[in-house]
Formats: structure tokens, C-alpha cells, sequence
């Protein structure tokens, strides 16, 4: 049936980021959001995380496409960019779920577009960096996280919003010379973590560390050792203190306020981001949707990052209508 031009002008259509087209037709895009509606349901009181993409569309209503002072452009038009809607699983059904989502971000990548998803807990970023993997080989990785989500396992719980990256090591899907776990704190249920994730070659700079040398001084150190490789940015919102983003699954105080993490994003303009991965918001513990909100906001500024990577922020370049 032919589509109506006057209810095409009179109606809106679904809720998706960021008030993108909704689509599946990836011919004309650079990048598409993926919605990853999934936690594994193991964590002992706080689960929630698998309504985080709706949370941030939904929030995503109050971000302007504008910024006279930084970027004063659409990144979203310039992008091209589609919301391909949420990934079809059952959440806490892991190895199904893991399979779906790899499946869907792999017909993503393999179309040349930047794949831009919401989780979901961290544990979603596992089939992501196996999707991107068979593309682009090991890549590097800036996850920002109170976490190095890079914990021992046990049989029978391999999977879980702490092991992905212990995963992404064994099986060689990255780079782990180039993989930057920033902003860590906290406490821990293993001892001797920080040995075991470095035994894999990653590289830790602590929020102690991060505030001490400066955010400009980590920012100058990922331009000069990433600088033309392929990076994924991985940006777990319990990296924020909850007390501008309390709607996690995992809390830890003494986090980065909001313009620190915003500051940390705008910062790697120049790097070549191959993905875009924000995840663990939870809206079950949110207040007033702060994290979801915060959450879209991280995305926008990352949008702007990808255009200035392509020069879609160069004079000349034009909207698309």
C-alpha cells in the first residue's frame, strides 16, 4: 500500500534516537543505532539495564541537533544517520542473546556503517567487538567504566557484565596494547585484579590517575598512541559518579560529573571511532531519567566525533534534507 504524503506530514512514527529516521535500508547511512534491550539477569538486586534503549530514546527527545559554540551542524543529518530499532532476544537468555546480537551488528558492519548501539549491560559489548572483529581485525578499544569488566570466570559463569573483556583478550578480537580501561575505581570481589587484567596487556589509568595528570594529559596520550587504528568507545555510565548519573547497575562513588565525561569524549576529535558502545543504564534505578539523559548526550557528542573524523564537519558540507 502507498504511503499517505498529508499523514506522513501530520504523524510521527516510533520513538528512536535522537528523532532519527527509523529504518533497516543501510545503503545511504554511515552510521545506525541498535538497541540492545538485554542484561543477563544475574546481579543480586539490580537488575534493569535491559530498558536502557528505551530510556534513551526516550531522553534523547531533549538533545538539541545544534552547538553554535562546538560543532554548529547536525551530526545526525550529516550522518545520515538510522535508529534500526532493538535487536529481537530474551534477556537473560545469554548465549541466544549474544548470538542475535552479533548477527545484527555484523549485517551493520559488513555494510561499511558505524554501528552505534545502547545497551544493556556491559556484558552486550562482547557479540559487539565479535561482529566488528570479523571486519576490521583487532582494534583498539577507550572504554570508559569504574570497571575493567575483565574479572576471572568459572565454569558455568562465563558470561557475565564482568567478563567481556577477558573474552575479547582470549579470543584475540583486540588489540590489548592499545585497549584503555580509563576512569576505574572502586571495589572488587577478586584480589589482585589489576595484575590480571595487565597480564593481558591492557593498559589502566585510574580515576585517582585520571584526575591527578589531568584529563588533558590522557587525551594527548590516546591522540598519540591511536591515532589512525581503528577504535571501539566503550562508555559504561557507572564511569559517572551516581550522583549525575544514579541510574546504573552498578554504582560506585566518587565517579566523573557530567563534564568531565563529556569533556572526555569531545576530546578524541581525530581518532577513527569504528563503533559506538554506551551501556548500563539501568532506568528501574534512575531518578527523573538523569543517566538515560546523560547517556544520549554522550552519544550526540561521540556523533559529532565520528563527523569530524570523516570531515562531515568541514565548511561546505551541507545538510541532508
Amino acid at each position: 500500500m502507498a504511503s499517505s504524503p498529508e499523514l506522513d506530514s501530520l504523524c510521527v512514527g516510533p520513538l528512536t534516537l535522537l528523532g532519527v529516521p527509523f529504518s533497516h535500508d543501510l545503503s545511504k547511512a554511515r552510521a545506525a543505532v541498535l538497541g540492545l534491550p538485554f542484561d543477563c539477569g544475574t546481579h543480586l538486586f539490580r537488575v534493569g539495564a535491559r530498558q536502557g534503549p528505551s530510556a534513551i530514546r526516550e531522553q534523547s527527545r531533549l538533545v538539541r541537533p545544534f552547538n553554535p559554540e562546538l560543532s554548529d551542524y547536525n551530526p545526525m543529518q550529516r550522518l545520515g544517520l538510522i535508529d534500526c530499532g532493538d535487536v529481537r532476544m530474551v534477556p537473560s537468555r545469554i548465549l541466544e542473546a549474544f548470538e542475535a546480537i552479533e548477527a545484527a551488528a555484523r549485517v551493520i558492519v559488513s555494510a561499511g556503517v558505524i554501528p552505534v548501539t545502547m545497551g544493556g549491560d556491559g556484558s552486550v559489548s562482547l557479540p559487539m567487538m565479535r561482529a566488528l572483529h570479523a571486519t576490521h581485525g583487532p582494534f583498539a578499544v577507550i572504554h570508559v567504566d569504574s570497571h575493567t569488566d575483565t574479572m576471572r570466570f568459572t565454569a558455568g559463569d562465563e558470561y557475565n557484565a564482568g567478563t567481556q573483556f577477558t573474552h575479547a583478550a582470549l579470543e584475540k578480537l583486540v588489540d590489548p596494547a592499545h585497549v584503555y580501561h580509563i576512569g576505574v575505581r572502586g571495589s572488587t570481589y577478586q584480589q589482585g585484579q589489576f595484575s590480571y587484567v595487565r597480564e593481558f596487556g591492557y593498559q589502566i589509568i585510574t580515576l585517582n590517575e585520571l584526575m591527578q595528570r589531568g584529563i588533558p594529559s590522557v587525551l594527548e596520550q590516546l591522540q598519540s598512541q591511536l591515532r589512525g587504528k581503528p577504535v571501539v568507545l566503550c562508555y559504561d555510565m557507572d564511569s559517572f559518579d551516581p550522583s549525575c548519573a544514579p541510574g546504573v547497575a552498578t554504582p560506585s562513588w566518587g565517579g566523573l560529573s557530567a563534564r568531565e565525561g563529556l569533556q572526555i569524549v569531545r576530546g578524541l576529535a581525530g581518532l577513527r571511532l569504528i563503533a559506538i558502545d554506551v551501556n548500563t543504564v539501568s532506568p528501574t534505578h534512575d531518578h527523573q531519567g538523569m543517566t538515560a539523559s546523560l547517556a544520549a548526550h554522550i552519544l550526540y557528542e561521540a556523533l559529532v566525533v565520528v563527523c569530524k573524523s570523516l570531515g562531515l564537519d568541514l565548511p561546505g558540507v551541507t545538510e541532508t534534507p
